[in-house]
């Protein structure tokens, strides 16, 4: 009885892992496309100038070369940092700015302010 409720808790918290990585992965990759995109932009650049530098070295595979290790480069990235937040016990519900990825609202104001109620709302 006893290993069975073991057994129980070890995959409830292999999938909470693997829920939480899976997690991870999409908020980082959805937060590089977003917010990373001057460096997205820096990457391709710096990747056109390596495809036209190795062009004359390697004039076939140049630019699949440098096009798919900046892609290997970004998809490493994302599932290190996602691997290292998912050890390190971090759950994504516990980052306060990532109220959108469980549809939070932030309620910045209580009460309805129109347009035209400072000049209509103190006549009597």
């Amino acid at each position: 009885m006893v290993s069975a409720q073991g057994s129980n808790l070890g995959k409830t918290y292999s999938l909470m892992m693997i829920k939480s990585f899976l997690i991870w992965t999409f908020t980082l990759a959805v937060c590089l496309l977003v917010v990373g995109f001057p460096l997205v932009v820096l990457m391709a650049t710096v990747g056109c100038l390596l495809s036209i530098v190795l062009q004359s070295v390697m004039p076939v595979s140049a630019v699949l070369l440098v096009g798919g290790g900046l892609i290997l480069f970004n998809i490493l990235a994302v599932a290190i940092a996602a691997g290292v937040l998912t050890l390190k016990g971090v759950h994504p519900s516990d980052i306060k700015w990532l109220s959108w990825l469980h549809g939070e609202t932030e309620e910045l104001q209580k009460t309805s302010v129109y347009a035209a109620c400072p000049l209509t709302c103190e006549i009597k």
